[in-house]
């Protein structure tokens, strides 16, 4: 099933959640149904040589308008953008439950994760380019569920339908192209752990976390021992190894 009939399937429970957190953006939120197979007419066309230069014409033509349709229309994209925003102001719920004053946001954590893909040393098989997308867009659905954590009481399966959901609608929203779809293709790799990129960018992810819970200790004076301890062991790849050890040492220096 592609994005945009799986985006159909969303149930009422987003636009609910919409509605109850920002009403002014239901507007942009528009509900988009069309499933046309966009390069359908061009891809039976070349399948015959062109009889004519009006047949050239017309096969450039429409390989121009399928192009076209690829990438988001300024609309979609201002519309996706600035459901987006939403990253910029939801906190990482573990700091807030910390009682961490001003901790950072899901975008916060997002892009460290986005540069530490790319300044990364280079591994053998895996495509960076497609780490720093992935790191990029790994936890987008948390513009419309939030971030759920462990302890809110969320059963895995359930958070990963809400999530589902969300990451189905912010697609849809974008128009089903090959944007949207790059961006769901990368977040179901990330989820399922399927690739040696998600597995990289599942370590960075518990990286930045262990990262940021080092520089909280150091500016606030607090034991943050509890998210150290919740990623040992757990750790896929060596590079996830190496970056963790050298935190851990570097927290050990400052006992």
């Amino acid at each position: 099933m592609d994005a945009c009939s799986r985006a159909l399937c969303s149930k009422s429970w987003i636009v609910s959640s919409l509605l109850c957190t920002n009403r002014s953006r239901i507007g942009q939120l528009r509900w988009i149904t069309n499933r046309t197979a966009r390069m359908a007419s061009l891809n039976s066309s070349s399948d015959a040589a062109p009889s004519s230069a009006a047949d050239d014409s017309a096969a450039i033509d429409a390989e121009s308008s399928s192009s076209a349709a690829a990438s988001p229309s300024a609309s979609r994209a201002i519309d996706f953008l600035s459901l987006c925003q939403r990253l910029k102001t939801t906190k990482r719920a573990g700091w807030v439950k910390k009682g961490i004053r001003e901790p950072e946001s899901v975008a916060d954590h997002m892009y460290r994760m986005g540069v530490m893909a790319f300044v990364a040393v280079n591994i053998p098989g895996v495509d960076r380019e497609r780490c720093i997308k992935m790191a990029l867009v790994h936890d987008i659905a948390e513009a419309i569920v939030g971030d759920i954590t462990p302890s809110d009481g969320v059963p895995k399966d359930e958070k990963s339908r809400r999530e589902g959901e969300a990451i189905n609608y912010m697609c849809n929203l974008l128009g089903c192209g090959s944007r949207a779809k790059e961006i769901l293709d990368l977040w179901m790799e990330y989820e399922e752990n399927s690739s040696p990129e998600a597995k990289v960018v599942k370590d960075f992810d518990k990286v930045e976390m262990i990262l940021q819970a080092l520089e909280y200790e150091q500016e606030k004076g607090m034991d943050l021992e509890e998210f150290f301890q919740s990623t040992a062991g757990k750790f896929q790849t060596d590079i996830g190894k190496s970056l963790a050890s050298e935190i851990a040492s570097r927290r050990k220096k400052l006992e």
